[in-house]
Order: C-alpha cells, then sequence, then structure tokens
C-alpha cells in the first residue's frame, strides 16, 4: 500500500511517516519545508518539495498513485490566521482543496485530515464532544472547519471516504522551539538555554495537551476503511500554561521566573475534549501521563542541544 503524507516533514507528519515506514507502508512526502526540516525525513520515505497550494502537485498523485492520503500540511499559527487571514485562507482552504480534489481525480480512497479543537472556540462546557457547537474564534479555527465541510461535500457527491481528527494541543519532540506556537517546545527551548520565557495572561489559562506519539497512531487507526468522520483527539484532562512552566522548570533544571504579558487575541481561556468516539469508534487512548510525556520531551531537546 502507498500513502502520500502532506507535511510529512513537520512535527506531526514525520511521526505519521516513520509510523507507516514501521508498518511496511510505503510513504511519499509533500512538504515545501516552510515548517519541516530534512532531519525529520525518513530515510525510507519520497520526497517531493512542493507546497499543497501549487498546481504540480497533480503530476504527484499522477505518478505515484496513492492508495491513502494523510493531510497534515497547515498554516498552523492562530496569531498569523488573524494577522494574515487570507494567507491562512490560501494554505489552509485553497491548499487543502486541491488535495481533495487531486484525491477524487487520481482515485485515492481515503484521506485522513489534521483538523483542530480549535473549531469549537469558547466552551459552552467541557469536556467538549464533536457535538459541540462550532463557533471558532480565529480565522485558523475558521479554516480548519471550512475544509471538513469540503470533506463532507466530496463524500457526498464523489464517493471520497474520510476521517478528520480534531486535535488538541498536540506537544513532544521534532516541535519547533523556534516557531511562534507550541508551549512545551518554546518553553522548553528557552529553559534550556536558560532564557526567560514569556507566559500571555495570568498564567492560569488551560489547554489539553496530546503527545505527537498518540496522535501519530490516531491517524495510523483512521486509515482503516471501516472508520470516517469526525473524531477528537486530546486527553479530556486540562493543564495550565503555569504549570507547564512549573513541570518544565523542574525537568530542565531552570530556577527563574517567567515574564508575564498581556493575552493574544483569539486565544481561549480553556479547553479540553471529550476523546469517548475516538475511544469507541477507533479504539484510540492516549497511552502516556503528561508528566512522563514532558520528561521525555526535554530530553529530546537536550539532546538536539548536545548534538549540535
Amino acid at each position: 500500500m502507498k500513502v502520500l503524507v502532506t507535511g510529512g516533514a513537520g512535527f506531526i507528519g514525520s511521526h505519521i511517516v516513520d509510523a507507516l515506514v514501521e508498518r511496511g507502508v510505503e510513504v511519499v512526502i509533500v512538504d515545501n519545508m516552510s515548517a519541516g526540516f530534512e532531519r525529520n525525513i525518513n530515510a525510507r520515505a519520497r520526497l517531493y518539495r512542493l507546497s499543497i497550494c501549487e498546481s504540480e502537485l497533480t503530476r504527484v498523485f499522477e505518478q505515484e498513485r496513492p492508495r491513502l492520503v494523510i493531510h497534515q500540511a497547515a498554516q498552523t499559527v492562530v496569531a498569523r490566521s488573524i494577522a494574515n487571514p487570507a494567507f491562512d485562507a490560501q494554505e489552509n482552504i485553497l491548499g487543502s482543496l486541491n488535495v481533495i480534489s487531486n484525491c477524487c481525480h487520481f482515485g485515492v480512497e481515503k484521506i485522513v485530515y489534521a483538523s483542530s479543537s480549535a473549531v469549537y472556540g469558547e466552551p459552552q462546557y467541557l469536556p467538549l464532544d464533536e457535538e459541540h457547537p462550532i463557533n471558532p474564534i480565529s480565522q485558523y479555527g475558521v479554516s480548519k472547519h471550512t475544509v471538513e465541510h469540503y470533506l463532507y461535500l466530496y463524500n457526498v457527491l464523489y464517493g471520497l471516504d474520510y476521517v478528520a481528527l480534531r486535535y488538541a494541543n498536540v506537544y513532544g519532540p521534532r516541535q519547533n522551539p523556534a516557531a511562534e506556537a507550541g508551549v512545551v517546545a518554546i518553553f522548553t527551548g528557552k529553559l534550556l538555554a536558560g532564557e526567560q520565557p514569556t507566559i500571555f495572561g495570568s498564567g492560569h489559562n488551560s489547554r489539553d495537551y496530546v503527545y505527537v506519539g498518540d496522535v501519530a497512531r490516531a491517524n495510523i487507526l483512521a486509515m482503516e476503511p471501516t472508520k470516517s468522520g469526525v473524531y477528537n483527539i486530546g486527553t479530556g484532562k486540562e493543564t495550565s500554561v503555569q504549570r507547564i512552566f512549573n513541570i518544565i522548570s523542574r525537568e530542565s533544571g531552570y530556577e527563574g521566573v517567567p515574564h508575564y504579558a498581556a493575552e493574544r487575541r483569539g486565544e481561549l481561556k480553556r479547553m479540553c475534549i471529550d476523546y469517548s468516539k475516538a475511544m469507541k469508534k477507533l479504539e484510540w487512548i492516549p497511552l502516556v501521563s503528561f508528566e512522563e510525556d514532558i520528561a521525555r520531551t526535554v530530553e529530546y531537546y537536550r539532546s538536539q542541544l548536545v548534538n549540535r
């Protein structure tokens, strides 16, 4: 079986590629390397270095004829979506439409799409299940949900099977500590370097943090032909930004205090999601505790610093 992974050189995508290769799957990667890294690319996967927005994507589908597509490529920074909504829509909506259209044209059996819990907006209750009202408060949340509608439409019109996975906040090895998003990676990078991190708001804002290995496993399970629809992928637990700082400080040996700044637009106060549907239908659960995962993640970044 051949699977095409968009964004396969990036944080989450590269873990999915590794999981596929370990299972003997032939993997093709499409990545423009705007957020991906050469060091993330599995040696047994084949890379096409291009954007999902380019017309050249059609040539890749025509040449490779993948059976399934796992679509991870996206603009993922909430603040950037607010500052430049046209760019966000270009990458996340039009780019995804290019992927979906090629799936239909070249007979792809199924697409697994990386959506986001950002589609929900401010919670009316916690933990959020898939029936919660959809009221995103950022352009990023809007673009992610828009693609879900297109997937439903292409399923009805053309029979393209799909699964959309609404991720909670994903963290773990390979997340870029120099990027604008990903508080665990950002804090870890700064604290290991002895630099003071910034907390936006009081530190009491909370999120549902899910380990990247668990997310990769959810994508593998979603490939099965009997699975379809929309699923939350998270832990059902809230962790505050202040607690994350405290845990990483302990693991990294940092003894300073954070800088507190004003909250950013489009940021939620609280978020955690109900994954019971994924547990029942995908037979998926998160496997490792948050503090164990944090320790593993800090060790990864420490090893990266030593090996530079």
